[in-house]
């Protein structure tokens, strides 16, 4: 996961086993002493604090961030069952409403989430490991250390560009080594954050194996993307000059081998994750549509669904076919949408959806027929009269 950076949350402001059996561990972990949460030392890092307390007000207001206390709550008590309720009490954690797959957490203690990754995990035991990650950057300080390396090689820059102004030494070499050195440096936190929360994991009532399947099929949903594109494969066997974190093969192999190692046996929790997660995942799914990636959402609908498709996933299938619009994609919305209403849809929109894939495939009086219904299930919708005008169509 990325962590925090000024400029992102400034704006922001603004292999799988999907065991649900719950196993005991076969032997305990011990974590150790919590220190405590960090108070600022210098003037340089009281002065940190004061930005990073101003932006989590404004994050706290944001419209973006859902006030859900039910949602919250479910996570904090992940969060606290995996760190321990006495690590956890520092943690303040916003769940933002975005679409993508990610999570940050400040050197301060607030911890975001982003809806898009509660779409993708699958089980508790996967985000309690995503959540240690982050948990294991803020008791680290990983951000206060990499802000101070930002600033280091900021100044040894600006030094070695003055130098070689008046001495005519190129100096790109050295500049293009001072940056080498510093994403090496925020790439080997990231493994650091990825082995630290997986002491977590191990610890805990949870399976250790599931960081490294959550990881697996991210790079599976990324290929699924590109493919989708017409663009070629992530590489994954090669980290780009710029790369803050490890290639997802990286972590996967390394948090696959730790899970060989210590143990593999904990709790999955899958029922309560999805139970947790009813509510919202009819919302997640519609946000991620919005997204304009057609071969990723097919995956990661296909992976939610796995040998059932209830109607949220037929009828956010269905939205996905007919958004793309081809001859063929508007048929299979169709048959879509009729399988979401076979198995009790309720959401009016299944009879949207079928009604407006009938009409672009020329079955017009069927179409017309099906939006008079969706009219009368949902007179208020913001496109009545727009659905009005296409049924009185002559």
């Amino acid at each position: 996961m990325r962590r925090f950076r000024f400029t992102a949350l400034l704006l922001a402001c603004l292999s799988l086993q999907p065991a649900t059996a719950l196993a005991a561990k076969a032997r305990p972990a011990v974590l150790p002493p919590y220190a405590g949460a960090y108070q600022p030392q210098s003037v340089d890092e009281r002065g940190l604090w004061g930005e990073l307390d101003e932006i989590e007000r404004k994050l706290r207001d944001s419209p973006a961030v859902i006030r859900d206390e039910p949602l919250t709550g479910y996570l904090r008590h992940v969060l606290c069952d995996t760190v321990g309720q006495e690590r956890c009490g520092a943690v303040r954690i916003y769940v933002v409403r975005v679409a993508e797959m990610n999570a940050s957490m400040t050197p301060n203690g607030a911890m975001q989430i982003m809806s898009g990754l509660l779409l993708r995990v699958r089980t508790e035991a996967e985000l309690a490991a995503v959540m240690a990650h982050e948990f294991a950057h803020f008791e680290e300080r990983h951000t206060l250390a990499g802000f101070k390396a930002q600033r280091t090689t900021g100044d040894i820059m600006a030094w070695v560009g003055l130098l070689g102004g008046y001495s005519g030494t190129p100096v790109g070499a050295t500049q293009a080594s001072l940056y080498r050195a510093l994403f090496s440096y925020e790439r080997n936190q990231e493994r650091a954050a990825d082995i630290h929360g997986f002491q977590y994991l191990a610890a805990s009532r949870y399976r250790p194996g599931a960081f490294s399947e959550f990881w697996k099929r991210m790079m599976d949903e990324a290929d699924a993307t590109a493919f989708g594109r017409q663009q070629r494969s992530t590489r994954y066997d090669r980290t780009a000059f710029f790369a803050t974190h490890p290639t997802s093969l990286e972590r996967t192999g390394y948090l696959k081998q730790l899970a060989i190692k210590d143990g593999d046996d904990g709790e999955d929790a899958t029922e309560a994750f999805t139970s947790a997660m009813a509510k919202w995942r009819p919302i997640f799914l519609s946000d991620q549509l919005k997204r304009n990636d057609f071969g990723g959402s097919e995956y990661l609908l296909t992976q939610l669904a796995g040998n059932d498709w209830t109607p949220d996933l037929l009828l956010a299938r269905g939205e996905l076919y007919r958004m793309r619009g081809n001859p063929r994609d508007l048929v299979a919305a169709a048959t879509f949408y009729r399988d979401a209403i076979g198995k009790g849809a309720t959401d009016p929109l299944a009879y949207r959806g079928l009604g407006l894939a009938l009409l672009r495939t020329g079955q017009a009086a069927e179409g017309r027929t099906v939006i008079a219904d969706y009219l009368v299930r949902d007179p208020n919708c913001q496109d009545a009269a727009m659905l009005r005008s296409l049924i009185e169509q002559p």
